[in-house]
């Protein structure tokens, strides 16, 4: 019953089953289902214009279809990311590297802390005493790593 119904398909399958995936990409899925609707309605425009068009030419021309649409999508989105309007958004610390600060606890055997805003931040870094100006140059998890900079150096 399934296979006769498969092996007959008309154009308006086609259309009904490109018009559900549509739905169903209106639910979120992110562009994964928009490409095999549009590819399901086209293989439906054409079965209509072409109606000696067999099943097994429709499912392998939809097939064909879906795979061309998704690697056509997946490289323009390649080649033009998003920029975003927050990089630093969920980068916790990013946006401490460049800035310079005093060293809060004095860094010893390499660990130490600076305070920056109303936060104390774990430090890598050479041994410096406490008051001691460092810029941080990278940020490792939690960690931040600095620099010492010499007194009177710009930043």
């Amino acid at each position: 019953m399934l296979w006769d119904y498969l092996t007959d398909l008309t154009f308006w399958d086609w259309l009904g089953f490109g018009t559900l995936l549509l739905i169903v990409e209106v639910f979120g899925t992110g562009g994964y289902f928009l490409w095999l609707g549009l590819a399901a309605a086209f293989v439906g425009v054409l079965t209509w214009l072409f109606p000696a068009l067999d099943w097994r030419g429709q499912f392998l021309l939809f097939s064909a279809l879906s795979v061309l649409a998704g690697v056509l999508w997946w490289r323009q989105q390649k080649a033009k990311p998003t920029v975003s309007e927050q990089p630093g958004l969920n980068q916790r610390g990013s946006e401490l590297v460049g800035r310079t600060f005093t060293v809060h606890e004095a860094i010893v055997e390499g660990r130490g802390k600076i305070k920056a805003g109303d936060t104390l931040w774990l430090v890598a870094g050479p041994d410096l005493p406490q008051g001691a100006t460092v810029k941080v140059t990278a940020i490792n998890g939690v960690i931040l790593t600095v620099h010492p900079l010499k007194p009177g150096a710009s930043t």
